[in-house]
């Protein structure tokens, strides 16, 4: 263990680590926040059917040879996540079924095409490291950092202003259409918000872990918590410990990132559904 501690501190001199624990904190914080929201709409699993969805973008930058894949990863997904909200409304086609739908096709197409048009030797190893998450976070540019620390940033904004009425809209949206709430264009700006979250996960926790990273904070809170405000606070300090702690692991123990941090928020989930059984108990 001490070597750990101490193999910790000689990783932490280096940029590159800095780097990773500053946007690693600023996703897990993201993610937490719109995590309330999509637990409480029952939208949970929009994050698996959007990461499905960047999966397949990111195999069609890769294909054409972009650098930089956001310029057609970000697009897509913001799309994407407009219409699974939208047509989440439609009475003949509900949430749930429209994210299966959306996001089996496109696991598929990104998988198929990266099997169609190799970018290397080994497929299998990229597809592996792009669903359960790899070192990438690891090896962020300077560059890269600012964008993920400039988009979390318009992220927590925009939560902030708008906390009321994405509260409303959570809640009960059909009394917050009725009292004038535009309730349109505020799930307009939670989907968008979503997929910017979604886009910038992928590097911490892969394709098939962002789930995981929205909704175990989120119910955890509300295991111990009853409030919507106590709730989010709560979320986002379980998601900025969780990852931290994750991290800290997988840099010590040379484990995965993404599967570390998904474990250590299902500890931290055990935890708080024990404390919330021992005082629903002790109300009784």
């Amino acid at each position: 263990m001490i070597e750990a501690f101490q193999k910790l501190g000689q990783y932490m001199q280096f940029p590159f680590v800095r780097y990773a624990l500053i946007v690693g904190v600023l996703i897990a914080l993201c993610s937490s926040l719109l995590g309330v929201t999509l637990v409480l709409k029952r939208f949970s699993f929009i994050g698996d059917g959007l990461s499905h969805v960047a999966f397949g973008a990111m195999s069609v930058a890769a294909v054409v040879g972009l650098t930089n894949e956001m310029f057609i990863v970000m697009p897509v997904t913001v799309v994407s996540a407009i219409l699974l909200l939208r047509t989440g409304q439609n009475a003949r086609i509900k949430g749930d079924a429209s994210v299966a739908l959306i996001s089996v096709f496109a696991l598929a197409f990104g998988y198929l095409l990266m099997n169609l048009f190799p970018t290397s030797s080994n497929v299998s190893a990229d597809v592996c490291g792009t669903l359960f998450g790899s070192t990438s976070v690891l090896t962020l540019t300077e560059q890269e950092v600012w964008i993920s620390a400039g988009l979390s940033l318009v992220t927590v904004v925009v939560f902030v202003l708008f906390y009321n009425r994405i509260f409303a809209v959570t809640f009960d949206e059909n009394f917050s259409k009725a009292t004038g709430i535009r309730t349109n264009l505020y799930n307009l700006i939670i989907a968008v918000v979503i997929a910017v979250v979604i886009v910038l996960a992928m590097n911490l926790v892969g394709s098939l872990l962002i789930s995981a990273l929205i909704i175990f904070p989120a119910l955890s809170a509300m295991r111990v918590f009853k409030s919507f405000l106590s709730v989010t606070i709560c979320s986002a300090a379980l998601s900025v410990s969780t990852a931290l702690l994750g991290l800290f692991a997988s840099i010590m123990f040379g484990t995965p990132v993404g599967p570390t941090i998904v474990v250590a928020e299902a500890i931290a989930f055990a935890i708080f559904w024990i404390i919330g059984a021992a005082m629903g108990a002790k109300r009784k």
